[in-house]
């Protein structure tokens, strides 16, 4: 089964590190034309530099806060009229946060997390839809979260909520969007540790929790953000046509 995306246009939010840095090679690889767009400038032009597409791909980058719907409009305008054929949303994270008791989490702390998740997946769902629509269909997937299945490794209550609600959005935006010939997806990894705030939390559990880690994967290594890539270019492809609404688990175990 060979995967080529020639000639589409693809919005990969996230972009500049870790797994949305992986799903930005992995389409400009296989001959899209990428957007990436992520909240930290320095990164993403690190991304421009070290990302080579071939001959009939690109990469454009933009910098936005992705929560901000101002910004999120001056991300459409910068797209420009041709509709968005994939958006691939994987921007989120914790923030810089690590676990509080519950009674001591400020306002600010948990809206910072849903605002950076969900409450972004939907302003830009809501900005490419329109396009989606007039092309007479797309793709949409969302990177949420083992964390959105069950507990959070992390203990931060935000973002297993966020993860959570990503998954439920999924669900109501395919049962919406279906009738347009517009799929709505989720992939959800399990912990690796991509980016300072997952290194920090792993190397925090020191050498015996790490291990224990592993050996309770079935496939007995962490993931990397190229396996999460292929399942979003999977979910992206002609292959996966006739599914949505779905939440597909990575993380090496049953």
């Amino acid at each position: 089964m060979e995967i080529t995306f020639d000639g589409r246009r693809v919005l990969v939010t996230g972009a500049a590190r870790g797994i949305g840095r992986a799903i930005v090679a992995g389409f400009c690889a296989r001959g899209a034309e990428v957007h990436a767009a992520d909240l930290l400038g320095d990164g993403l032009q690190t991304l421009a530099t070290e990302v080579d597409c071939p001959p009939g791909g690109s990469l454009t980058i933009h910098t936005a806060d992705l929560a901000d719907s101002s910004a999120v409009a001056r991300l459409a305008d910068d797209l420009g009229p041709r509709p968005i054929d994939i958006l691939v949303h994987a921007a989120g994270g914790v923030r810089g946060q690590s676990h509080q008791p519950v009674e001591s989490v400020a306002d600010a702390d948990w809206s910072a997390i849903m605002d950076a998740n969900v409450t972004s997946a939907f302003k830009l769902v809501r900005a490419v839809v329109p396009g989606m629509k007039r092309a007479g269909g797309g793709r949409i997937v969302i990177i949420s979260s083992g964390a959105g299945l069950g507990v959070s490794l992390t203990g931060i209550q935000a973002y297993a909520t966020a993860k959570a609600a990503e998954i439920g959005l999924t669900r109501q935006l395919a049962s919406e969007l279906g009738p347009f010939a517009i799929t709505v997806n989720s992939v959800a990894p399990g912990f690796m540790p991509t980016s300072p705030d997952y290194v920090r939390q792993w190397e925090s559990y020191g050498p015996e929790r790490r291990r224990q880690i592993i050996e309770g994967i079935a496939l007995k290594r962490l993931g990397e953000p190229a396996d999460i890539a292929h399942a979003v270019m999977f979910l992206a492809s002609p292959y996966a046509g006739y599914i949505t609404g779905q939440t597909i688990s990575v993380r090496g175990s049953p």
